[in-house]
């Protein structure tokens, strides 16, 4: 069985060749996973498809944010990027997806996403756990309320069949969900990120901030909070992976 230190994973992302968050992303999930960047490959869902092949190679699938990518839209390369993630969803492999990942996911399996800058939320938010949250092993531990990075105008306003709410907002209900029959989580908010990369991210994409916060990066930046809870949910989230390959080799070894 890997180790901590051995698991392998697939990053999904959304962003075009020369969008200078592609490789910060990927920094941002090995550190918060306590991986090397080496450990992750990635896999560009604007040009590529997923394979079985591909998901074989790993023990997890992660999927990331995008600043220029609506999934709330319709096109023929969304619908592609659906039935992706159905397939994903289906081979039972862990995932933990945030913010576009968390949209596309709901959407593919059947919920409801829509652009709404009204309801948009951009900097430290603050959020409550569900019932269901609260029982949680990845969530449960973070106690509530407790605060996430976030960064969206689309939001997820139904989910899907099978998912299981966990934790919400003031402004968006659906903030995280797991999915009750495979080992999915999903955030709309960043939990890969601390605070000095999500400012980062946030100063590749300055027009949100003056449509969104209406102030400038900097005086943006001074009301921001890091959010050291909720990066602890991937250090569990590997930790689950851990465990779930033990028992997916275990039944191997037993038939």
């Amino acid at each position: 069985m890997p180790k901590l230190s051995e698991l392998r994973y697939l990053l999904l992302q959304i962003r075009d060749a020369n969008d200078p968050i592609g490789p910060q992303e990927v920094d941002c999930f090995a550190k918060t996973l306590g991986c090397g960047n080496g450990d992750i490959a990635t896999l560009n869902l604007l040009n590529e498809r997923l394979t079985t092949a591909k998901l074989d190679a790993v023990e997890a699938v992660l999927i990331g944010g995008s600043g220029d990518y609506s999934a709330a839209g319709e096109s023929e390369w969304l619908e592609n990027v659906f039935s992706d993630l159905r397939m994903l969803v289906d081979t039972r492999k862990p995932t933990f997806a945030s913010c576009w990942g968390f949209q596309a996911i709901a959407r593919a399996l059947g919920g409801r996403c829509i652009h709404d800058p009204a309801h948009a939320e951009l900097g430290t938010i603050e959020l409550t756990l569900t019932t269901a949250g609260h029982a949680d092993p990845l969530f449960g531990e973070l106690g509530s309320p407790f605060l996430g990075l976030a960064g969206h105008e689309d939001h997820v306003v139904e989910l899907p069949p099978g998912a299981i709410l966990l934790a919400s907002s003031a402004t968006v209900a659906q903030q995280a969900f797991k999915l009750a029959e495979a080992p999915v989580y999903c955030t709309q908010f960043h939990p890969e990120l601390e605070l000095a990369t999500y400012l980062e991210r946030v100063a590749a994409y300055p027009q949100y901030v003056e449509k969104i916060a209406g102030t400038t990066l900097e005086v943006f930046g001074q009301q921001c909070q890091d959010t050291p809870q909720s990066r602890q949910l991937l250090s569990r989230f590997a930790r689950l992976v851990e465990e779930y390959t033990l028992l997916i080799e275990g039944r191997v070894a037993n038939q």
